[in-house]
C-alpha cells in the first residue's frame, strides 16, 4: 500500500444523513489493519460524498482524515466478548416483524437499520427484542445488490451488520434517546458470508455510564454458527 489513498463514501452509504455508515467505515480501516481482531476509534463524523485520506499507521493500523482533522483511526485489538448463543431464525423474524410494526422514533434512511431500504439497498438490521431474553435481533438476508463479484457479503458489510444492532439495544433494551453515534467498535470476523444467506444479528448490553453504554453484538448464520462478533462503545446526544 502507498503511503495513503483517497477515497470516497458514497451518499448510499449513510448512517446520519450526510455522515457515512459507521460500520462501513470501520470495516473499510479494518481491512488495512495487521490483525485479526481491530478496533476502530471514531472522532469525527465522516462525510459521504467528499474525498477523505487514507493512511496506514506504524503500529499496524489505519487513520481516516479529513484537511488535517482525524476522523476515525484503526489499530489491533485484544479479542472481542464471547457471543451469547445466537436467537432462533424464527425469534429474530418475529423480533423483526414487531419492530418494522412499530419502529422507535427518530429512525433515518440508514444503510443498516433504514425501513424503507430493500435487501439489495441496505442490510435491514431492524433489530427488535426477544421476548424473555436480554437480547435483541433481526433476522436478515442481504440481496446480490449488497455482494461482491464472487457473491459475497464484502468484509467492510459484515462489519457494518455488527453497528445497527449495537443502538437497537440501547434504544429498547437500556432506555436510550434517538441520536446515539458509535464511538468505538471493536470486531473479529470469523467465517465468510455468502450472499442469499440467512442471517441473524443479534446484540446485548455490556453497561451503562451516562451517555455512554457498551454493547455486544455479533452476526450468525440461521443454525446459529457465529460469523463476526463485536463490542461498541455508543454515545448518546447531550439533552
Amino acid at each position: 500500500m502507498s503511503d495513503f489513498e483517497t477515497i470516497t463514501v458514497p451518499a448510499r452509504l449513510c448512517g446520519y444523513p450526510g455522515v457515512a455508515f459507521g460500520g462501513y467505515v470501520a470495516g473499510v480501516l479494518a481491512s488495512r489493519a495487521a490483525a485479526k481482531t481491530v478496533r476502530v476509534d471514531f472522532r469525527r463524523p465522516v462525510p459521504t460524498d467528499s474525498p477523505v485520506r487514507l493512511a496506514p499507521t506504524p503500529a499496524g493500523g489505519a487513520e481516516l482524515t479529513g484537511g488535517d482533522a482525524l476522523l476515525a483511526a484503526a489499530a489491533p485489538a485484544e479479542p472481542a466478548v464471547e457471543a451469547p448463543p445466537a436467537p432462533s431464525w424464527e425469534q429474530a423474524s418475529a423480533a423483526a416483524d414487531a419492530y418494522r410494526a412499530a419502529p422507535p422514533d427518530g429512525m433515518v434512511d440508514c444503510f443498516g437499520c433504514g425501513l424503507h431500504r430493500t435487501p439489495d439497498t441496505g442490510l435491514r438490521l431492524h433489530c427488535g427484542r426477544i421476548p424473555g431474553t436480554p437480547l435483541v435481533a433481526a433476522a436478515w438476508t442481504p440481496g446480490p445488490g449488497v455482494g461482491d463479484a464472487g457473491g459475497m457479503l464484502p468484509a467492510e458489510l459484515v462489519w457494518g451488520a455488527l453497528d445497527c444492532p449495537g443502538n437497537a439495544a440501547g434504544r429498547l433494551l437500556d432506555d436510550r434517546r434517538a441520536g446515539a453515534v458509535t464511538a468505538s467498535l471493536t470486531a473479529r470476523l470469523l467465517r465468510p458470508v455468502p450472499i442469499g444467506s440467512r442471517l441473524v444479528s443479534y446484540a446485548w448490553m455490556l453497561g451503562s455510564d451516562g451517555r455512554k453504554y457498551r454493547v455486544g453484538t455479533a452476526l450468525a448464520t440461521a443454525d446459529g454458527d457465529l460469523c463476526a462478533l463485536a463490542e461498541a462503545l455508543w454515545v448518546e446526544p447531550r439533552a
